[in-house]
């Protein structure tokens, strides 16, 4: 069975920081590609960045250089590491795959203010 297990969320001031982490299973890990999504209120959930089985990085413009993903094969997780938080950066954040991703986890909060 498919299963996504994101931890590490919680509330935190502009400027702050936090590590996401991500436990998947069910899934052939080692040879997909990876992803960190995001839902904030309101709107619909949009990528973040994205990691190639060979762990090549894509960030989305509006985290580029304050955001860094990663992933450990053997634990089968992705991290996520973000710096210089902003209120914009509040959501649910969700980590799936690439190419079809399914099977949603329930995603871990964050939230950004002063």
């Amino acid at each position: 069975q498919v299963q996504f297990v994101e931890s590490g969320g919680g509330s935190v001031q502009p400027g702050g920081s936090l590590r996401l982490s991500c436990a998947a299973s069910g899934i052939s890990f080692g040879i997909r590609g990876m992803g960190w999504y995001r839902q904030a209120p309101g709107k619909e959930c949009e990528l973040v960045a994205r990691i190639t089985s060979g762990g090549e990085t894509n960030y989305e413009d509006f985290v580029e250089g304050r955001f860094t993903l990663s992933r450990d094969n053997a634990k089968k997780t992705v991290y996520l590491e973000m710096n210089s938080l902003k209120p914009e950066d509040t959501a649910v954040y969700y980590c799936n795959t690439v190419v079809g991703p399914s099977f949603w986890g329930q995603g871990t909060p964050v939230t950004v203010s002063a």
